[in-house]
């Protein structure tokens, strides 16, 4: 699905999807199909689920949005680890 028909279906939801087809442009990972996984009222509840399947298979590119937002955006961060004192 296309973000805007996820947002037709699933209107003033939460959504837990997770990206088919995505790619980088610059630091911005432009999703272009997703597959919903689930809905819920608030996000408290999709993080408990998103955390749960992160924890069964990290492989998976999932993400938690609102279909109030016309429009996503999902930033790229390079993952500096944890530091500690030598």
């Amino acid at each position: 699905m296309k973000w805007s028909e996820v947002r037709q279906h699933f209107p003033e939801r939460c959504v837990l999807v997770e990206a088919l087809k995505s790619e980088i442009m610059g630091k911005e990972r432009v999703i272009e199909e997703m597959s919903v996984i689930d809905e819920f009222e608030n996000g408290n509840a999709a993080w408990k689920v998103y955390k749960k399947l992160h924890a069964e298979n990290q492989s998976r590119e999932l993400y938690i949005f609102h279909t109030n937002n016309e429009g996503i955006k999902v930033i790229e961060q390079p993952y500096i680890g944890v530091r500690r004192r030598v």
